[in-house]
């Protein structure tokens, strides 16, 4: 019988290592570092996760001197009802062999389905389902707000309405995206290519609750907008949207699915196979994919999902249609939504403790 490879797991947050665990069905012990995982036995014969694109070098010397196999590890693309900044527990992961989605530097496990996958009919016909659902039933990642009927005050006939989704400006997908940009900027530019539009800019939830970097006040928003808009669900705006502008925001590919015109400055996973227009390029997408294979290799074949409720691994339509039951739960129940709000608001207070006690 062969052995079990044991699983040594580096820059996993203690709140992550609770809802990862059912992701994987190997042995896993969590390291801060490499001397503590060579204390607890670590060899050529291990497996090596990285969380995003932390930097660990040594580790990463390690596994490459020993041949040893190295993935990372990050959210999926349906998350969950609630941020993942509120330690929220996530339903679906991606593990990446080659490198990791929001990082264009380098190819990665999706990069490598988008450009030679042999997508069949059974697949592209069961994308095709999962856009339909996706779209009647609102989903999204996070889908932390309720979906209401919005009016553009001030918006002319006829003018086209343009869509600037705000970004965590620390994350990882700008740094290695769209590196030197600010969602300032992107209001700019999205105001100088589209001057006649009507523009909403819709901040990132997590930088609206304070979370995370990247705040504009909203008068020096207004310079270069039409309207902010807060707590909304993405649905909400998207079906006023005529366009969607974004440096690497998965906001993309969701209006993607919606039927909508999508701009990059940046590069997200979904530019450079046709889809989108893009002011950067990337040379190693050539191939045209349509819609339907974009959507198959991103939320199909591309990560891991498990079932919020009983933590068995299972395929995405199950996971979507627990989220259409919490996210319903939360829309019509006011003592349950009253205690997820609850919830995050203790856990952004606890965040907020233990940056102010170790100087974050």
């Amino acid at each position: 019988m062969e052995k079990e490879k044991k699983s040594y797991l580096f820059g996993f947050s203690l709140w992550k290592r609770f809802y990862t665990l059912p992701f994987f069905n190997t042995s896993l012990t969590f390291s801060f570092h490499l001397k503590s995982a060579l204390k607890n036995g670590i060899n050529k014969e291990s497996q090596i996760y990285i969380w995003g694109k932390k930097p660990f070098s040594e580790v990463e010397n390690y596994a490459k001197e020993h041949h040893i196999p190295l993935f990372r590890v990050e959210d999926g693309f349906v998350r969950s009802v609630s941020l993942g900044s509120d330690l929220t527990k996530a339903y679906s992961l991606v593990v990446d062999s080659r490198g990791i989605y929001f990082d264009p530097t380098q190819e990665s496990d999706l990069e490598y389905l988008l450009s030679t996958y042999a997508f069949d009919t059974e697949i592209l016909d069961r994308s095709k389902k999962l856009q339909q659902y996706l779209i009647e039933n609102k989903i999204s990642k996070y889908n932390i707000y309720k979906d209401v009927k919005l009016e553009l005050e001030g918006y002319k006939e006829g003018q086209t309405v343009v869509m600037v989704p705000g970004q965590v400006e620390d994350d990882a997908s700008i740094v290695f995206g769209a590196k030197g940009m600010s969602n300032l900027t992107l209001l700019k530019e999205a105001r100088k290519k589209s001057p006649d539009a009507y523009v909403i800019y819709k901040p990132h939830p997590d930088v609206l609750v304070g979370n995370r970097k990247g705040y504009i006040d909203d008068i020096e928003a207004l310079m270069y907008c039409s309207v902010v808009i807060k707590e909304a669900s993405l649905d909400s705006v998207l079906e006023l949207s005529d366009e969607v502008h974004t440096m690497t925001s998965l906001v993309g590919f969701e209006a993607l699915m919606r039927g909508k015109k999508v701009y990059t400055y940046g590069l997200p996973f979904y530019a450079g196979w046709g889809l989108t227009t893009d002011v950067k390029v990337c040379q190693r997408r050539s191939r045209k994919l349509t819609l339907d294979m974009l959507v198959a290799a991103a939320l199909i074949l591309y990560p891991r999902y498990i079932n919020p409720k009983t933590n068995g691994l299972c395929e995405v339509e199950e996971v979507l249609a627990e989220i259409d039951k919490e996210k319903n739960r939360y829309n019509t129940d006011t003592f349950y939504r009253l205690y997820i709000q609850g919830r995050n608001w203790i856990s952004r207070k606890i965040q907020l403790l233990i940056k102010v006690i170790f100087g974050e």
